[in-house]
């Protein structure tokens, strides 16, 4: 065949190419954004006070069941069902008053209603993650139809950024209040279909908002978006990152989060050979975080040896241990003899540590085999969490206060804790002057940092796929986003 032909076919085949593409971003209509979460089941409305959230069902609440407050695409508060609050001088009273507002059978939100729900999820019964960190909260009473009022037994600065959590969301009878609106039936790919509608100001003008929103695994999210089936892809972590990176995108569609949190290992066996804390410390130091830190290759992500991270509310910035500034080759002879003192003559158990799926969890195995190597030790998979002897903590902080990361680590729940630890934090928790709780939490993460009941590695990692369609993403330390205002006009990814 000639040049000519084969050059007018090859234009022939990159046309019908582009025809297919752009016949993909057409199927959903004009202002409808289809987001992806990462996930392997499907989002549900779900009550947090009967089950744990996935992150696709936290997504799907936080979007049709409003809480008090919420989180606009900064990370900021904004209001919720409660359209204005006031907090009073002690810090010990918060007071909401609700917007007015109709739930989907029609009848009016009241405040009593919604003091019912939140009494719920605090109470006894209750299987609310957050239960634990609210616990500060002594009573939420109705004071009328549309007022209500927390009260506190000391003063929480960071009440707001818990209770715009999805954990906190408001639902009644497998309902929520918005902003959007679960439409019946699935879209044709199985997607959910979320709409609102939108008035304007002079109230003439109404438009309608709508969201196709659908759970995927991470590959397959990923060639969704590069495909254009996708505009925006939630629910990234370290473990799936790889996916992301080994295809071709468009130039600043993977946007990191600065999620604050706990990325690191927790001993999950109460004896065996790790339930010495000299153990501990010795594997803790033994990690090259900043070759970690490289691999995972995370614009502004850094080592952490500490439980507290920097920049916590009314907290110093950790000190981090004498031996974290010191080059790991040069720990290195030091912990080699540490480990022959501890371990004898007699061979190193293999070290079993639980860890999600994934090829970036794959890279922190790596690592960690590599760095402990040098003091003896085997490293594989662990095949449940019963024959672990570490598992991975990756979570991140719902506020930024530090009660919660310390209360992370109480006997209760953790295998290996420390029981004068936990009475410090029972005395921060009732501390009615901050400077003191501060001091009382300190003190606690100082405890957990010296018997290493948690081995810290950096930040949680979390990340998205935003394409250029979509207006208004913003990373933020709490890694929440609103589906609000996305304003896709054509459903593209990065076309």
């Amino acid at each position: 065949m000639p040049a000519t032909a084969l050059r007018a076919l090859a234009a022939l085949f990159m046309l019908a190419g582009a025809a297919a593409g752009l016949g993909g971003c057409r199927d959903q209509p004009q202002g409808t954004a289809r987001v992806v979460v990462i996930g392997d089941a499907p989002p549900r409305l779900k009550d947090p006070a009967v089950a744990p959230l996935s992150g696709p069902d936290a997504i799907l609440l936080s979007n049709v069941a409003q809480g008090l407050v919420a989180f606009d695409a900064g990370g900021n508060i904004v209001g919720g069902l409660a359209e204005r609050w006031n907090v009073s001088n002690d810090g010990l009273s918060y007071i909401f008053r609700l917007a007015a507002g109709e739930w989907l059978d029609g009848r009016k939100i009241s405040a009593h209603q919604v003091a019912r729900i939140l009494k719920r999820q605090l109470g006894p019964r209750s299987k609310n993650p957050l239960k634990d960190t609210l616990g500060a909260v002594e009573d939420v009473i109705a004071m009328t139809d549309r007022v209500l009022e927390i009260r506190l037994l000391s003063p929480r600065p960071n009440l707001l950024p818990l209770l715009a959590a999805p954990q906190l969301a408001i639902v009644r009878d497998g309902h929520g209040s918005g902003p959007f609106a679960l439409a019946e039936g699935p879209a044709d790919n199985g997607d959910l279909r979320l709409t609102r509608d939108l008035q304007s100001l002079d109230e003439e003008v109404e438009r309608r908002e709508e969201v196709l929103l659908g759970t995927i695994p991470a590959p397959e999210a990923v060639r969704a978006f590069a495909a254009g089936e996708a505009g925006l892809v939630l629910g990234g972590s370290f473990s799936d990152l790889p996916f992301a990176r080994r295809v071709r995108l468009p130039r600043n569609s993977i946007r990191f989060d600065p999620a604050g949190g706990l990325f690191g290992l927790l001993p999950a066996k109460r004896d065996g050979p790790f339930s010495n804390p000299e153990w501990r410390r010795l594997l803790s130091q033994a990690i090259d975080r900043d070759a970690l830190v490289l691999a995972l290759d995370v614009p502004g992500l850094a080592g952490r040896a500490t439980v507290l991270e920097p920049g916590l509310d009314g907290m110093t910035n950790p000190v981090q241990p004498a031996w974290f500034a010191v080059p790991v080759a040069e720990r290195r002879p030091t912990l080699v003899g540490g480990a022959a003192r501890l371990g004898g003559t007699a061979e190193q158990p293999t070290i079993r540590i639980m860890l999600p799926d994934g090829p970036g969890a794959e890279i922190l195995l790596a690592r960690l085999a590599a760095d402990w190597a040098v003091l003896g030790f085997g490293v594989e998979r662990a095949s449940s969490a019963r024959n672990a002897d570490f598992r991975l903590v990756d979570a991140v902080a719902p506020s930024a206060s530090a009660a919660w990361y310390v209360r992370s680590f109480r006997c209760g729940v953790v295998p290996v804790c420390d029981a004068e630890a936990d009475t410090l934090m029972d005395a921060g928790r009732l501390a009615p002057v901050p400077a003191q709780r501060a001091a009382l939490l300190a003190q606690a993460a100082a405890r957990i940092d010296d018997a290493q009941l948690f081995i810290p590695l950096t930040a949680p990692v979390r990340w998205s796929l935003v394409g250029n369609r979509i207006q208004g993403f913003a990373g933020n330390r709490y890694a929440r986003h609103t589906l609000t205002g996305l304003e896709l006009s054509l459903g593209g990814g990065g076309s």
